[in-house]
């Protein structure tokens, strides 16, 4: 990182600011064209999870390219100034890389689904064999993941 003074170090603070966030954008490469997406999802010991349809172009994309990038910030404000220049932004944010697949076992697709849903402190399991069969799920091993902060 080029500012060593903004890069977090502490992987508590990191995990804590993935616990904070409520948006992930997920980056994938289509032919070398950049995709970028924004999903709901769930984090587990080093495992990233969100949920989409059992069809459409993540998925499509992931069939032939299955190495994504993702970032997650928080606390961010726009910090306003006299001149230009001076203009900037606050935030803590997490950046990751790693290897999507979709799960294809019914007791990790709920597993997943759990760690969404307490992401955003809802309800878990009682997932009908209807809803399960029309939801992917899928899940990022973590490879890379670092923090960045201008607090």
């Amino acid at each position: 990182m080029r500012r060593s003074e903004c890069e977090i170090t502490d992987r508590a603070e990191i995990e804590e600011i993935i616990r904070r966030a409520s948006i992930c954008r997920l980056a994938l490469s289509d032919n070398a064209i950049p995709y970028i997406v924004p999903v709901c999802f769930g984090y587990e010991h080093g495992t990233l999870y969100f949920h989409c349809a059992t069809e459409g172009r993540k998925l499509e994309i992931l069939k032939r390219n299955n190495r994504v990038c993702f970032e997650m910030d928080i606390e961010t404000k726009l910090v306003v100034a006299e001149k230009a220049c001076g203009w900037g932004m606050k935030y803590r944010c997490v950046i990751g890389s790693g290897t999507a697949s979709v799960v294809q076992d019914t007791a990790e697709k709920r597993k997943g689904l759990d760690a969404i849903m307490r992401q955003y402190s809802g309800p878990e399991g009682g997932y009908s064999r209807e809803v399960l069969s029309r939801t992917a799920v899928v899940k990022v091993a973590i490879e890379s993941l670092t923090g960045k902060q201008a607090v």
